[in-house]
């Protein structure tokens, strides 16, 4: 072969060479696509998974509870039970030592005794006495999730085994101008639920907050540190059975007193032993007996 033809031939290989480059490259040089032209997956960042939890978590509306809550005395407590949200709702399991298991249904507390009051073994308590509810951090799982949302502290740490399963675990640490922001860039919440968040939050000079999000998408361990004027409370809570764990409900009407009748009748009932008393020391003083105080 001659040099003019060899010179041709290397050309065009040459030349096949490029167009089939430059076909390869037009098929992976655009932002966001694969070689096969279809979109590329986005990285899910903290806040993605943070919102997706939320999103699922807050659809599930009940999970069971085990919890350590330790506050600045160091003393700390245990407590199993259910917890709900919107509306909150909490539900404390009976322990050994007192045999009284309770209810929180918003305001209004539920107490069970083994020793009934008038034949009704739970007493009724609204926490409400001035009209105005009382806003609280319910340390449920869809609470600990909202104050991370929109969050720019959340980093993922990584990727852990809690209680056989894998999880994700986020983090975030958190000042008191973080958390009356709460949400307010990403707008998940409802209105009305972010309000009562940033109410409850606003005693909270600080809230440490470390999250595992397990594989199915919801919360399953939270440990957090809760800074205000009083010190700081620890508490440690793990959660399961989203979607499945019975709701938190009131005890039946016919099995409570309530606590200000209760009140309002020894009231009553030591007003009529007062005027009894003071009867029967006039009695005795009309007597020449002195009265109850003796002579």
């Amino acid at each position: 072969m001659n040099t003019a033809v060899l010179t041709r031939a290397c050309l065009v290989a040459a030349g096949a060479a490029l167009l089939v480059g430059g076909l390869t490259a037009c098929g992976s040089d655009k932002a966001g696509e694969k070689a096969d032209g279809k979109p590329a997956a986005k990285t899910e960042t903290p806040a993605d998974a943070v919102k997706a939890s939320y999103v699922k978590t807050m659809a599930a509306k009940f999970a069971t509870y085990e919890m350590t809550i330790t506050p600045s005395s160091g003393k700390a407590d245990q407590l199993t039970g259910t917890k709900g949200w919107y509306p909150s709702s909490t539900g404390i399991d009976a322990k050994d030592d007192d045999g009284g298991s309770q209810v929180m249904l918003g305001d209004v507390v539920y107490t069970h005794s083994d020793k009934p009051l008038e034949g009704k073994s739970w007493m009724k308590m609204n926490l409400n006495k001035d009209g105005k509810p009382h806003f609280r951090f319910n340390d449920d799982p869809a609470d600990y999730l909202a104050v991370l949302l929109g969050q720019k502290k959340v980093a993922l740490v990584g990727t852990e085994q809690i209680d056989g399963g894998q999880a994700r675990h986020f983090k975030g640490n958190l000042t008191q101008a973080d958390l009356i922001a709460a949400d307010e860039s990403t707008q998940v919440m409802e209105a009305a639920n972010r309000q009562y968040l940033h109410e409850a939050l606003k005693e909270y000079l600080t809230l440490d907050v470390d999250l595992w999000i397990g594989k199915d998408g919801y919360p399953v361990r939270v440990d957090s540190a809760q800074g205000t004027k009083d010190g700081t409370t620890k508490v440690s809570a793990k959660f399961s059975g989203y979607g499945t764990t019975a709701p938190v409900t009131a005890p039946p009407a016919d099995q409570v007193a309530d606590f200000d009748d209760v009140m309002k009748g020894i009231d009553g009932k030591l007003k009529g032993v007062g005027d009894t008393l003071k009867g029967a020391d006039q009695t005795l003083k009309d007597a020449g007996l002195g009265g109850l105080g003796g002579s």
